[in-house]
């Protein structure tokens, strides 16, 4: 009787889940699940913050069109995506995730003296592209919600960083906010060592 029980139990356990292969489930609906999503996925969480920190440093104006053309980018990605039922491979994600690592993390890292148009044009399209990696939870379900989630919390995320590094004075706060930009690029250079490598 206490064997039976025992493989009873072990084989209750062993009924699979539905499992959700890219949009995590909180349980509080499908904007909650977008946000959650953003949240606990660093490939891109980071550059977001990176870019945010680096738009505070250039200045109120640099950081105000961040603000909204990011989100607002990273939304047409991401309809484009679940629209236009785009496939993407991994190993494209993993290239596009390494470019901006790089990218970002590089112009931080260097504090790039760019003018305000060519920080537009990296804001849109690390949104359209990062937009389009992340949709395929639009594409599958037909429900932006969690596209809206995310976007929403990207604006958030956006106004918090920049807000931070415009308040910084002190050169060694600087310093310490550009060396973080230097770690992000040292992950894409990483990144696309191992691409490289997983080619052979």
């Amino acid at each position: 009787m206490r064997r039976e029980t025992i493989i009873g139990v072990f084989a209750f356990a062993l009924i699979p889940n539905p499992a959700s292969a890219h949009l995590i489930s909180t349980g509080l609906g499908p904007v909650y699940d977008g946000a959650a999503h953003f949240a606990l996925s660093p490939e891109e969480n980071f550059p977001v913050i990176v870019l945010a920190f680096f738009a505070g440093l250039r200045g109120p104006a640099v950081a105000r069109l961040v603000l909204f053309t990011l989100p607002g980018a990273w939304l047409v990605g991401g309809i484009a995506r679940g629209w236009l039922t785009l496939s993407v491979t991994a190993e494209m994600a993993q290239i596009f995730t390494a470019a901006s690592f790089l990218i970002v993390g590089g112009l931080l890292a260097a504090e790039a003296k760019l003018p305000i148009h060519s920080i537009t044009g990296v804001a849109v399209l690390l949104g359209i592209l990062h937009g389009a990696l992340g949709g395929e939870f639009l594409a599958a379900g037909q429900d932006p919600r969690p596209l809206i989630g995310t976007v929403a919390t990207i604006f958030g995320v956006v106004a918090l960083a920049a807000s931070f590094t415009l308040s910084l004075k002190r050169l060694w706060t600087i310093v310490a906010i550009r060396v973080a930009g230097s770690w992000l690029a040292a992950l894409g250079l990483l990144l696309i060592g191992w691409v490289m490598h997983s080619r052979r």
